[in-house]
């Protein structure tokens, strides 16, 4: 019989050899050095033999014990290699069904459908990230609990936002888990109110016209370059998003036709940004000066570039204005409140300015060209109520 000690001695030989324990037990000892426990027996008359596991990380002990469990397996019908192939593959079937497998599987799904590689990106770092705590487990040893556990960890961290996306997106995760028939339950649901609220944090803006005048006065005042002097006039002229903005593309610009069109960053729908007569002159200002790059409005260390996402903000800074009065992203509220409040256009047409998700009545999104007419007047009476603001003190 074998012993630890005769186990620890064993040398490799140039083909692979076997010493017996006892009842069937051997240890295979290979060329590459490896010792690999291998289980020997008959079933229906036939001669089998299995490997266990490599030695020592099962030991002589556990090795013995798992014969044992083995020959009683034999002596009650049952064939080992049958188990074992059972027992691999209910592995893997773990493997796939565990909460992270089933997420990953959907979001790559949801990718391939049109999702935005921002909203994408997001997702997976709730996955792999914000999630992890749950993501080894199997989908269906999930329980309310155990999500709520998962979710409170984001709590503490002070992102309660982010803890609620998380609920929202563990709920989708676990509907797709129904619908494919490999979970029963949907626990996310019953942790509607399990969360705290969080606060409510409105983007600064400014909607006063008195205070829009001195803003616009004080942004065509700015002496820094004149890249960052046309962004700061077409942030608000054309409200959207700032990363919109900064990674314009001479490209997608029609000046002929005073069109701008691209695919949104949110939602990955095409746009049309219609271009009013102060906005086309401007960007005819600047074709100059970047037309050799790619981007309308290029980096100063490298046209190959954006500028940089901090630009906008930092001239903001620059002129005395701080994140509680004006943001970038401000511009879009400062539109879609006096567009509807002051100059009374209509809120649908303001949402398919702003790029937002409207959809009809049978809930279908649509076309980018809808009300476009409308919209290219409304874009020409902003632009010269911006300008009416900027010229008369109110």
């Amino acid at each position: 019989m074998l012993t630890d000690t005769k186990l620890r001695a064993l040398k490799p030989r140039t083909s692979a050899y076997r010493l017996a324990d006892a009842n069937g037990l051997c240890i295979e000892v290979r060329p590459s050095g490896a010792k690999a426990w291998r289980y020997r027996y008959r079933y229906a008359g036939k001669p089998s033999i299995i490997t266990l596991a490599e030695y020592p990380a099962m030991g002589l002990a556990e090795a013995r014990a798992e014969r044992d469990r083995l020959r009683a397996l034999v002596r009650g019908g049952g064939n080992p290699a049958n188990v074992a192939r059972v027992e691999r593959a209910a592995k893997v079937e773990r493997a796939e069904t565990t909460f992270g497998a089933i997420a990953t599987e959907f979001l790559n799904k949801r990718a391939k459908e049109g999702l935005s590689p921002g909203s994408v990106k997001r997702e997976r770092r709730l996955i792999e990230k914000d999630m992890a705590a749950i993501g080894m487990l199997p989908i269906t040893d999930v329980t309310a609990p155990l999500l709520l556990g998962a979710l409170r960890k984001l709590e503490k961290r002070g992102v309660v936002e982010t803890a609620h996306r998380a609920r929202s997106f563990a709920g989708r995760v676990f509907r797709y888990a129904i619908a494919t028939g490999r979970a029963q339950s949907n626990p996310a649901n019953d942790l509607v109110g399990a969360l705290e609220q969080p606060q409510v944090k409105h983007l600064a803006t400014v909607t006063d016209p008195g205070k829009i005048g001195d803003l616009l006065r004080s942004m065509y005042s700015y002496s820094g370059s004149p890249v960052t002097q046309a962004a700061l006039k077409l942030a608000p002229m054309l409200f959207v998003r700032p990363g919109e903005l900064r990674k314009a593309r001479w490209a997608d610009i029609d000046l002929p036709a005073a069109e701008w069109r691209f695919t949104t960053s949110k939602t990955g729908t095409p746009h049309i940004v219609p271009l009013a007569t102060q906005a086309k002159e401007i960007l005819e200002d600047l074709q100059p000066l970047t037309r050799r790059s790619e981007f309308v409005f290029p980096g100063v260390r490298s046209a190959k570039r954006p500028m940089s996402e901090n630009t906008i903000t930092a001239a903001l800074r620059y002129l005395g204005y701080d994140g509680d009065t004006i943001t970038g992203h401000g511009f879009r509220a400062m539109a879609r409140t006096v567009l509807d409040e002051v100059l009374g256009f209509r809120p649908d047409y303001i949402e398919h300015q702003l790029a937002h998700a409207v959809r009809d009545p049978l809930g279908r999104a649509y076309n980018r060209t809808t009300h476009l007419a409308e919209r290219k007047k409304m874009m020409q009476a902003w632009a010269d109520y911006l300008d009416s603001l900027r010229l008369n003190s109110v």
